[in-house]
């Protein structure tokens, strides 16, 4: 073999070392490559700030939407019954089933457990106790999360202000209408009935036991604006069978 044939030998075993390495260069960078945007990647979604998850407002009653909340929620109701138990004792009151939205609201409020810790802050001798309000801010806040609202009155389904009768006053603020206020009540003492109330409130349920205590509770002293001289409390309200 001449050197020029070994020479040429040398040279082409030389080349294709200098290839190889290349190769085996551009291999390894491809990899460092790929492996940089598999990070990249993969760090993304835990740079993402989370989802915004907005918060329902809580149900309030509104003028625009009580009549037909209480229309939708009376077709739901088995009970008729409500016991009051009073720092007196105890009265059951039965409410009628043809005054559906009266009886709606009064069995939601108590369901709702507004009447717990109110009054019976007007008493008026032999003629009406009267429940459902308090000075206190307990029951302010109670009346602002369920809502401001007035119902309609239901006064001709032939009920009448008999003694023991319970209706629902009416709002004396800008009322021509004497639409009722819903979070109050009174229940009738005269014997044997008021019945110079027909027509202009709606009665809405009976006693059904306990008309001694309602009498007790008329009984109590009061100052000149039939307001007892002591709270008279109803301690709890609760819907029975």
């Amino acid at each position: 073999m001449t050197l020029t044939r070994i020479a040429l030998s040398l040279l082409f075993i030389f080349s294709l070392l200098l290839l190889s390495c290349k190769e085996s260069s551009a291999t390894k960078t491809t990899n460092i490559t790929e492996t940089k945007v598999k990070a990249d990647t993969l760090s993304k979604p835990d740079s993402l700030p989370p989802p915004v998850v907005e918060e329902e407002e809580p149900f309030k009653l509104t003028e625009e939407n009580a009549i037909e909340f209480f229309f939708n929620y009376s077709k739901t109701l088995k009970e008729d019954k409500v016991k009051l138990t009073t720092s007196f004792g105890s009265i059951v009151i039965q409410l009628f089933d043809n005054v559906p939205y009266h009886k709606a609201n009064f069995i939601y409020l108590t369901k709702q457990g507004y009447f717990n810790n109110t009054y019976f802050h007007r008493v008026v001798k032999n003629f009406i106790i009267q429940g459902g309000n308090a000075d206190n801010l307990e029951t302010a806040k109670k009346r602002g999360e369920i809502g401001r609202y007035l119902l309609p009155p239901d006064a001709k389904k032939g009920h009448k202000h008999h003694r023991g009768t319970i209706s629902m006053p009416s709002s004396e603020v800008n009322n021509p209408h004497k639409l009722a206020s819903p979070y109050e009540f009174f229940i009738v003492v005269t014997k044997p009935g008021s019945y110079h109330l027909d027509g202009s409130y709606t009665p809405f349920g009976k006693v059904i036991e306990g008309m001694d205590v309602v009498d007790e509770i008329n009984r109590q002293p009061v100052d000149n604006g039939d307001w007892p001289s002591k709270n008279i409390y109803i301690l709890k309200a609760e819907v029975i069978k």
